[in-house]
């Protein structure tokens, strides 16, 4: 019998379930087909492109169109054993040349939305197309141009998806002010399949993988972005480093009767704000980004009423937190601090130091906690875990502080 590894791999290879495609890496094979036909007159059909970790999948082409000036190309959108409302849609790329020295720009087509409010990674009036798939859809048109001798991917890229303003209605788009369609989107160009028992059982698994491998210190993570933030951190290997996704409540609970020394829970700053208002399950469609209670944080941490209310009224929990940065008030270090401790009431009195790490969307970090034990904060740290810094700028009379 091989020796059992943990790791997200591990993780999801354990589940059983068959991971999908983003809409951002069907729309770059559909871009990379399009403009490759645009070039050459022929759509290479399956179109093969590489993911942010280098994978190379190839996409079969459900619909392609050329003429002058312009080309399309369709791929269905296939989610895999994820859930995904979008699972099945028809993403189409249309690639229309632009004068020398334009670059690559991007346009809403039918069925994709439009940012109409702040606080998300894109400005008000962009197209729905986020930051990572807007870097592979330009980095493969830039290879395309480059292989067949063209002297620079000057190019609008127009995305559209049959019916997206339907599916939209199924998401959470509305209410964030993304209007007219579905947003474009992922960091991996993986779908990472969740079904609550397999994946749930898979942490358990990486739990007992990492113990069994004397690892003291290990990390819960909701995504990739969260990995690579601590494995720069802590320098932690594979097989500490637990996919919790949105489960955090499975992480816990499951330390709570195995415990190791170390436990440090990192990812995105909406979704520890979850935790850190009692919610252990992250998924949007089971919890939300509770606005009012990040507001009273603020006042915790010195902002006026005029700022406080403005995070009451915020947009997105991005758009509170950016709000009291430029205020200079820590809602990211008293979320990170709030949220440790709720973990250690789940975890209820477990030998487990505990710190948060919150972060951004390109993985920056916007809050953090400082490490504490059941015992409180004077709690010996592990030799294997790297100090933190300490909750700067937090109230010393915070409740989230209370031990």
């Amino acid at each position: 019998m091989s020796e059992a590894k943990g790791g997200r791999s591990a993780q999801l290879k354990h589940t059983g379930l068959r991971p999908g495609w983003t809409t951002g890496a069907c729309a770059t094979a559909a871009t990379t087909a399009a403009y490759t036909a645009l070039l050459t007159g022929d759509f290479p059909d399956p179109v093969t492109i590489t993911l942010p970790r280098g994978q190379t999948p190839a996409f079969a082409l459900a619909a392609e169109e050329l003429a002058a000036g312009h080309a399309m190309a369709a791929v269905v959108k296939d989610a895999g054993d994820d859930p995904d409302v979008t699972h099945g849609a028809l993403i189409r790329s249309t690639v229309r040349l632009l004068p020398p020295g334009s670059g690559v720009v991007f346009r809403a087509g039918e069925g994709v939305g439009t940012i109409t409010l702040p606080g998300l990674p894109l400005a008000v009036g962009e197209p729905a197309i986020n930051p990572v798939p807007r870097k592979m859809m330009t980095d493969h048109v830039s290879l395309v141009a480059e292989r067949h001798g063209a002297p620079a991917a000057d190019v609008e890229i127009t995305i559209s998806v049959d019916h997206g303003e339907e599916i939209a209605r199924s998401t959470w788009n509305p209410r964030l002010g993304i209007l007219g369609g579905l947003s474009i989107l992922g960091t991996t160009g993986i779908v990472v399949p969740y079904s609550c028992s397999a994946w749930i059982d898979s942490i358990r698994r990486g739990v007992d993988v990492a113990r069994a491998a004397g690892r003291r210190h290990v990390a819960g993570c909701t995504g990739s972005t969260s990995e690579k933030t601590v494995v720069t951190e802590y320098g932690l290997p594979e097989d500490a480093l637990l996919d919790m996704g949105d489960f955090a409540g499975a992480v816990l609970k499951y330390v709570r009767r195995h415990p190791v020394d170390r436990l440090t829970i990192c990812g995105g700053f909406a979704k520890l704000s979850k935790l850190a208002a009692g919610h252990l399950d992250l998924h949007s469609a089971r919890s939300q980004v509770n606005k009012p209670f990040l507001a009273a944080l603020a006042r915790e941490a010195g902002a006026n009423e005029s700022l406080a209310e403005q995070v009451r009224e915020a947009n997105t929990g991005l758009a509170a937190l950016q709000l009291c940065t430029a205020a200079r008030v820590p809602l990211g270090d008293l979320v990170a601090a709030r949220a440790r401790d709720e973990a250690l009431g789940v975890l209820r009195g477990a030998p487990v130091v505990v710190d948060v790490i919150c972060i951004d969307r390109a993985g920056n970090v916007v809050g953090r906690s400082t490490p504490r034990g059941p015992a409180g904060p004077d709690r010996p740290t592990p030799p294997s875990a790297k100090s933190s810094p300490s909750d700067a700028g937090r109230p010393k009379s915070s409740p989230s502080d209370a031990g």
